[in-house]
């Protein structure tokens, strides 16, 4: 599936380290090529002012956060302004060695980067030694404009298109990825750096990729890892990733046949997919409890099993015993409890997250499809048969934008980079939610000698900083420039 705000910004003078004392005060960096066209009350003008984090609470100790202005609307930058919330972690290492700001951004789209930072800081604390690590709410999500989808203005669920319309009409047409990424330009100016350092995962991809297209002179360090296909639009989309995520099963199912013993998937993939097809006919008549009133249905059941699949072969064993006590037990609870430990499944949203309804205002913003319902029809027709297993899940993806109220920009991301610094592209060749021709294509389209492929043998989706070749590699990218050879493959649980 799509793997898929509170405050930054950079003073030109020392700052008081509200965390404590340090060894040595902090000298912020200044940037001296504002974006072009922005009034100066936006640029030189503005000054972030860091301060303790309120929220979320695991923020309150150890981060920064503070609030960004950026113009709503590019076209007219001296109109409507809106605030965009970023967090910080600054670095822990001496100022001599400091790079700068390294912005992640963790995929979605709709995923919270002012969440995000702290729940993901163990996986980026190697590299806190030479960047200040900064994150943000896109557009749309968390505490930036945040889109209204449900049936009231305060409803963070998703009630259709004429629901979005309704409550956030005003904003549905400025959220797209292009957006987000000039405001990442006024963001790395407002940080103090020349260039941007950036890391994205999945969707985090495409707004580093659009950022390199936009802004190519200001390109950096940026890392695009579990990188979507720029070539692709979103019914080409679903087709490949409902092939990736079935693949990804067989090798489980054929995985749980030969080393698990009693194997709720039977004796390899062509029984698996039997089975799994007569657990969501079950499912479909009759859901199973999955605890705390709960229920699991037949598509739950496929967006349960994609993310356990999602951790690679880690998820493995767990998936294979909350199987058994789905097929054998009817319970539903392993299952759909360990989607919500693994966080990508809706019902694991906090009470005042909008996710859902960000995945799609965003993914609509960005996407001009807007195909007739015959035509439809037949797009989903051609997903379900893509796939025994997620097929008739997926299939329901392609009516994603159809009754949007406003057009979309392109039907695929428009990348190129010419003239870019070389841009690093991670793909791991089992990736279940962005296949590993997407990052093939990626390096190619952003351009000879500015997209270099690192390619990862393993299971799962991402692979940094689970697979130690990658992690090197990506770490000594981000602290030095220098890329790895051509064709570098880093061997891993495909090997």
């Amino acid at each position: 599936m799509f793997v898929l705000a509170v405050f930054g910004g950079v003073y030109a003078w020392l700052q008081y380290d509200a965390h404590g004392p340090s060894a040595e005060p902090r000298t912020e960096f200044t940037a001296n090529n504002p974006p072009a066209g922005l009034p100066t009350a936006l640029t030189v003008g503005q000054h972030l002012h860091w301060s303790r984090c309120t929220s979320p609470p695991i923020a309150r100790t150890g981060y920064d956060c503070a609030v960004m202005k950026a113009p709503l609307d590019y076209r007219k930058p001296r109109g409507r302004t809106i605030d965009v919330a970023l967090i910080r972690r600054k670095a822990t290492g001496p100022n001599a060695r400091r790079i700068g700001s390294l912005v992640l951004n963790f995929g979605g789209p709709g995923v919270s980067g002012v969440s995000g930072l702290p729940q993901r800081l163990n996986q980026y604390k190697p590299l806190l030694d030479r960047y200040d690590l900064v994150s943000f709410d896109p557009r749309g999500v968390g505490a930036t404009i945040p889109v209204r989808c449900g049936k009231t203005a305060d409803d963070t669920g998703f009630d259709g298109a004429d629901a979005c319309a309704e409550h956030s009409g005003a904003v549905l047409p400025y959220i797209s990825t292009a957006h987000t990424a000039r405001d990442l330009d006024l963001m790395r100016y407002l940080l103090g750096d020349e260039r941007l350092h950036y890391f994205g995962v999945s969707y985090g991809t495409a707004l580093g990729a659009v950022y390199a297209h936009l802004h190519p002179s200001n390109v950096g360090r940026l890392v695009l890892e579990a990188s979507v296909d720029p070539t692709e639009d979103l019914d080409e989309e679903q087709v490949s990733q409902v092939k990736a995520v079935q693949a990804a099963f067989d090798r489980f199912a054929a995985h749980c046949a030969a080393r698990i013993r009693h194997c709720a998937t039977g004796d390899g993939p062509e029984e698996a997919a039997r089975r799994m097809a007569r657990l969501a006919g079950r499912l479909e008549k009759k859901p199973a409890p999955a605890g705390g009133g709960r229920t699991l249905d037949a598509d739950d059941l496929a967006y349960a099993v994609s993310d356990h699949l999602a951790l690679g072969t880690d998820g493995w064993p767990t998936l294979a015993k909350a199987l058994t006590a789905l097929i054998d037990h009817n319970d539903g609870r392993p299952l759909s409890e360990g989607a919500d430990n693994i966080g990508s499944a809706d019902r694991a949203a906090p009470p005042r997250d909008n996710s859902r309804a960000a995945l799609t205002a965003i993914t609509c913003a960005d996407s001009s499809l807007r195909s007739g319902f015959e035509r439809l029809a037949k797009d989903a027709a051609q997903v379900k048969a893509a796939s025994p297993v997620f097929g008739a899940a997926w299939s329901t993806g392609v009516y994603l934008c159809y009754d949007w109220p406003f057009d979309g920009e392109r039907p695929t991301l428009q990348v190129n980079a010419e003239g870019a610094a070389p841009v690093l592209v991670v793909g791991g060749t089992g990736d279940p939610t962005t296949p590993y021709p997407g990052a093939r294509h990626m390096a190619r389209a952003l351009g000879d000698r500015v997209g270099v492929l690192l390619t990862a043998e393993e299971e799962g989706h991402g692979t940094y900083p689970q697979n130690r070749c990658v992690s090197e590699t990506v770490d000594q990218y981000l602290r030095t420039g220098r890329t790895p050879a051509p064709g570098t493959v880093c061997r891993g649980s495909m090997s």
